[in-house]
C-alpha cells in the first residue's frame, strides 16, 4: 500500500485530503457522511475574536459550474469555537486547523494569541477579509498588506501559520513571496474569486450583497494555473483548492505543486466527496505503482 503521509511545518498528516474553510462547519454537519478519522485535517469555518452576524440574504446562488455565496464569514467568535467546536474535533484522529478572520490586524492577533492555548495544530489566515482601516480593501490584495499581517501573526503565534490567499490579484506570485517573506509556513490557494448573478426578470442582483464569491468547478483551471505558479516562486509548501470534485482532481493540484488539497463547494454537492478522495488518491498510487505521495507532488513543472 503506498505511503499518503505528508508533512507540513513539522506537523503530519495521515494523507493531504482536508476541507476548505467554510464549507464543512467543524465536521458537526458531515458527521453522519463522513468518518472524519479518514481525513489528514479538517479547516474549520472561519473564527473572528467576537460573533459576527454575516450578510443579509439571499446570500448563496447557484450559477453555472458552480455557485456564488456572499455569507459574510458568520461565526459564534472564539470562545464559544473552542468550548464547541474544538471540543467535537478533538474527539476524532484528524488534524485541526482553525481559519482565522478579523476587521483588523488586532482582530486578528486576539484570536491567534487564543488559540495559541488550545490543541488546535495549525492556523490558516483568511486574508480575503476588508480591512476597516483601509477602506475595507482585502488585507491579500496588496503584497506590504500581506507582509505585514503576516509578520504580525507570526509574532504572536505559537502555532504554525498558513496564510490563505486571494485570487482577486494582479500577481499572485508576489502575493505568495510577501506571505513566504514575512515568515509564514504554508499557503493555502485559491480563494474564491470576486462574481456577480442578476435577475434579469426582476432587474435586481440576485445576492442582497450584490457581489459574492464564486466557487465549484468553473475555478479550478484558474487555481491549478496559480498554484503551479505559486510552486515555482516559493519554497514553502502549498494547499491547494478551487473546485475539487473527485480524485483525479486534486491528484492534478498535487503534480502542479500543492503538497495537500481541500474540498470545498463541493461538499455541498457530493457530502461523502472527502472519503472519497482520500481512498481515490490511495487508489491512484496503488494502481500506478507509486510508492509515495510525495512522488507526484510538483511532478509537473
Amino acid at each position: 500500500m503506498a505511503r499518503t503521509e505528508i508533512t507540513i511545518a513539522g506537523v503530519t498528516f495521515k494523507n493531504p485530503v482536508m476541507t476548505a474553510s467554510g464549507t464543512f462547519g467543524s465536521g458537526m454537519e458531515y458527521g453522519e457522511f463522513n468518518d472524519l478519522n479518514m481525513l489528514g485535517a479538517v479547516v474549520t469555518k472561519g473564527v473572528s475574536n467576537v460573533a459576527w452576524e454575516g450578510n443579509p440574504t439571499p446570500r448563496v446562488a447557484e450559477v453555472y459550474g458552480g455557485m456564488l455565496n456572499a455569507i459574510g464569514l458568520q461565526n459564534p467568535g472564539v470562545d464559544v469555537f473552542i468550548e464547541r467546536d474544538l471540543a467535537f474535533l478533538k474527539k476524532y484522529d484528524c488534524r485541526v486547523i482553525a481559519n482565522v478572520c478579523g476587521r483588523s490586524v488586532e482582530d486578528y492577533i486576539e484570536v491567534v494569541e487564543k488559540l495559541s492555548d488550545t490543541e488546535v495544530d495549525m492556523l490558516e489566515i483568511n486574508i480575503s477579509c476588508p480591512n476597516v482601516r483601509e477602506g475595507a480593501i482585502a488585507f491579500g490584495q496588496k503584497a506590504d498588506s500581506v507582509y505585514n499581517i503576516t509578520d504580525a501573526i507570526k509574532k504572536h503565534s505559537t502555532k504554525p501559520v498558513i496564510m490563505k490567499l486571494s485570487p482577486n490579484v494582479t500577481d499572485i506570485t508576489e502575493i505568495a513571496k510577501a506571505a513566504e517573506a514575512a515568515g509564514a509556513d504554508a499557503i493555502s490557494l485559491i480563494n474564491t474569486i470576486t462574481g456577480m448573478k442578476i435577475d434579469i426578470e426582476r432587474r435586481c442582483f440576485v445576492l442582497a450583497n450584490k457581489t459574492g464569491g464564486l466557487s465549484g468547478p468553473a475555478i479550478k483551471p484558474i487555481a491549478v494555473r496559480m498554484v503551479w505558479q505559486c510552486a515555482n516562486a516559493v519554497r514553502i509548501p502549498i494547499i491547494g483548492m478551487g473546485g475539487i470534485a473527485s480524485a483525479n482532481d486534486a491528484i492534478e493540484f498535487m503534480m502542479a505543486g500543492a503538497s495537500a488539497v481541500a474540498a470545498g463547494a463541493m461538499n455541498f454537492n457530493n457530502p461523502y466527496l472527502t472519503s472519497e478522495l482520500a481512498r481515490g488518491i490511495e487508489g491512484y498510487l496503488d494502481s500506478h505503482g507509486i510508492e509515495d505521495i510525495s512522488d507526484i507532488i510538483g511532478s509537473v513543472r
